[in-house]
């Protein structure tokens, strides 16, 4: 755990500039607008350790899996989140020295990420002129990245500023085999008002499309004096004058246009020309405005109110923040990439982790649309999870891993193609779609494709045991990536056999257009049954300190390990997976992430009370907690259980994952997908919220430390306010006509 940032509700800011946490903390000032995103580096020069990193939404390249032994199955290649043309760029002169904060001796020093509207500010003291940095990317106008300085003498002396303002096409990417580049510069000019740089990705072999991309910017402020092109860069040349008083602005504005929105290359580059002359017809404030309004906006929808504990306050919003800094429903090409516009590591658009764990959030938060958007998402990749089970020799369809195109482009092979499990979690996000707004039509259409595809995958890749009479899955990894190649991991089997399941008591409810698609047999709604009824689960006594408990074991051989709780481990092995061999991981007991409890987690009404809390005592104590993903699903099972202080330990945990980096990773990105935990954790653990045969639940508790909370939930075309305080809970009907819930075991019929 390591804090380097101040506690403020509404901000992330820190006034130390340590190049140590430099990574840290362009991490953790990241911008995005789900069209594009970068880091929160400098613009100008900096010489010290830095990653910079701007990103564009669905842009992507497949690097050559490149591997030392090949095995048939394997990924052709590995898509991966490119680093893009840096058009953030600056040289900064003032008298004819260059600002680079690595070198110089510097004061006042700030760096603050305004989380309310969306704005990283920057100032600082160097050569007897105070500069201040303004910067985001628009979320009124998706192509628009905005930097707006102001230089004022502090030592009332004139100052000349020399600023080259560039694009810079020739930049590197840390996740590249042999460090390649991806990026070809096909054309660049320039105008009076503005200049540009065209880039394309290279060539591949992989019938992949090749995506362009265009920068132009365009200034407001100072004295231009030229403008130089080099082979992969554009430069504008500017002097500002710095009186003895007064303030000087200048301004940068940048638009991105891309191939994904336009067919060619004039069209892309003649798009540019024409939103770079739109937006200068607006001033700062207007832009500024236009885009501050639409964070308002998310955030009255969104906001959760804490109050009595300022760091769990600042912990979900900037979660909530980045999150929707990612993605918000905007794009359906799009899907949420687990470090966003944050870093490159996990390269893919899209893990499980969506439909695990963001489907539900936007389900709370956002028009049910956006979760149609990731649902229809996944049935416009169906091919290629088609695609996918047949390179294994399977039937039915076998959804990516980590994708761009629902082309697997994954190169590990214990999590490729043995962490199947990630199949069963799309037929989740039908469901919980279905169950959560009472909108039957997804399952009903296009997504019993999906649903019916994953069925018939599961019913395939299980393999019948003579000697048990049982239907076993071998060779997986599950939820818990520190162990692999495991047979019948308990989470797998249960979840292939919920699957079977659903299908089988939804099948008379599908449109018959769907069900001559699918074209499947009695024989094979025989079959699915005789799964679900054979379907082996293991589970055992267990001997704890409070005597024997049942429960349902990880694995066959999990039990045994030599047991030893992480608490009486040394903690100085901590992480272990930056401590210990991956061999020794292997074979420990510890657990990266819930597993068997992950079950419990999706369902927590398919098992009683005694079987959670038997396998939450015996699991959580060998628990790692290494995955981001893990402290939401302890969070909301311990509230279930009414262990509140674990509880709340392990929101704290999910809440503030990144702003304290718990895990020691986060100077090479976020955790966004793992963000949805802190709110997951408040709503469906504090607050208790659960659908149940179509009415909604609440059960609310008070943490004892706060000493109050309150959040909107939209439901069912409805939109409620939902607050806890020492005095109880109350919720109030703010839009949608008059709705029973059940509040702590009773009815109550709310009203406007």
């Amino acid at each position: 755990m390591k804090r380097v940032f101040e506690i403020n509700p509404w901000t992330v800011a820190t006034h130390d500039l340590n190049p140590e946490d430099k990574r840290l903390q362009e991490s953790m000032t990241s911008l995005g607008n789900e069209y594009m995103g970068m880091r929160g580096m400098f613009e100008e020069v900096y010489s010290g350790d830095t990653h910079q990193g701007i990103y564009i939404g669905g842009v992507w390249f497949p690097d050559k899996t490149r591997v030392g032994w090949w095995k048939n199955g394997y990924p052709l290649y590995f898509g991966k989140a490119i680093n893009a043309l840096n058009f953030v760029k600056a040289d900064i002169y003032i008298d004819g020295h260059q600002i680079d904060l690595a070198k110089n001796e510097f004061q006042d020093f700030e760096v603050s990420l305004d989380m309310k509207h969306g704005v990283l500010k920057r100032r600082f003291t160097v050569f007897g002129v105070e500069v201040q940095v303004s910067r985001f990317v628009s979320a009124a106008f998706k192509e628009l990245a905005d930097i707006h300085y102001t230089f004022t003498s502090v030592d009332g002396y004139n100052h000349n500023i020399r600023f080259d303002a560039s694009i810079d096409a020739d930049v590197v990417n840390e996740d590249a085999n042999y460090d390649e580049k991806f990026w070809q510069v096909l054309d660049a000019g320039n105008d009076v008002a503005s200049s540009f740089i065209a880039t394309q990705t290279i060539e591949n072999p992989f019938g992949v499309p090749q995506f362009t991309v265009v920068a132009r910017q365009s200034f407001i402020g100072g004295e231009k004096h030229g403008t130089n092109r080099g082979t992969k860069e554009v430069t504008d040349n500017f002097d500002i004058e710095v009186p003895t008083k007064g303030v000087v602005n200048f301004e940068k504005r940048v638009i991105v246009t891309t191939s994904r929105d336009y067919d060619s290359l004039k069209e892309t580059i003649d798009a540019g020309t024409a939103l770079t002359n739109k937006v200068l017809e607006n001033s700062y404030q207007e832009i500024y405005e236009d885009h501050a309004q639409e964070w308002l906006k998310r955030w009255e929808k969104a906001d959760v109110q804490i109050e009595g504990d300022d760091a769990a306050q600042q912990g979900i919003r900037f979660n909530l923040f980045h999150l929707f800094s990612t993605y918000y429903g905007n794009d359906p090409r799009l899907n949420i990439g687990p470090k966003g516009f944050t870093g490159e590591k996990y390269g893919g658009a899209t893990y499980w982790d969506t439909e695990a764990f963001a489907i539900p959030v936007y389900l709370g938060v956002a028009d049910p649309s956006v979760t149609r958007s990731l649902l229809q998402y996944r049935f416009d990749q169906l091919d290629g999870a088609f695609h996918n089970a047949k390179q294994q020799g399977l039937k039915g369809a076998l959804y990516p891993m980590v994708t761009f195109d629902g082309i697997e482009s994954h190169n590990e092979w214990e999590i490729t193609f043995e962490e199947i499990h990630r199949n069963s979690t799309i037929a989740y996000a039908i469901y919980n779609y279905t169950n959560i707004t009472g909108d039957h039509s997804w399952l009903d259409g296009d997504g019993a494709q999906v649903l019916y595809s994953i069925a018939r995958f599961w019913a395939d890749r299980v393999h019948y045991s003579k000697r048990n009479d049982q239907y076993m899955i071998h060779g997986v990894t599950g939820p818990n990536e520190y162990e692999n190649n495991v047979n019948n991991n308990y989470y797998t089997n249960w979840m292939a056999k919920w699957v079977l399941q659903y299908s089988l008591d939804h099948y008379d409810e599908i449109n018959d257009k769907q069900k001559a698609k699918l074209a499947i047999t009695d024989e094979e709604l025989v079959q699915w049954q005789d799964i679900v009824t054979k379907m082996y689960l293991p589970e055992a006594d267990v001997d704890t300190k409070n005597g024997k408990k049942h429960i349902f074991v990880q694995h066959d051989t999990f039990l045994d390990k030599d047991l030893t709780p992480i608490a009486d481990m040394p903690q100085d092995i901590r992480p272990i997976n930056q401590n210990w061999s991956w061999d020794r991981i292997l074979r420990s007991p510890y657990i990266k992430q819930s597993v068997t409890l992950h079950a419990m987690f999706y369902f927590p009404d398919a098992f009683t009370e005694e079987e959670k809390r038997n396998n939450f005592n015996f699991y959580e104590p060998l628990t790692v907690h290494e995955s981001s993903l893990s402290p939401s699903v302890h969070a909301i099972l311990a509230a279930d259980l009414q262990m509140a202080d674990k509880a709340v330990e392990m929101y704290e945990r999910a809440a503030r994952l990144d702003l304290d980096n718990y895990n020691n990773d986060t100077d090479d990105g976020l955790h966004i997908t793992a963000m949805t935990g802190s709110w997951l954790a408040i709503v469906q653990g504090f607050a208790g919220m659960r659908v149940r045969n179509d009415e909604l639940h609440l059960k609310p508790f008070l943490p004892k430390n706060w000493t109050k909370y309150a959040f909107r939930l939209v439901f069912r075309g409805h939109v409620l306010e939902v607050t806890v305080d020492k005095e109880g809970a109350d919720v109030q009907l703010i839009s949608g006509d008059p709705l029973t819930i059940n509040l702590l075991g009773k009815q109550v019929t709310l009203t406007r």
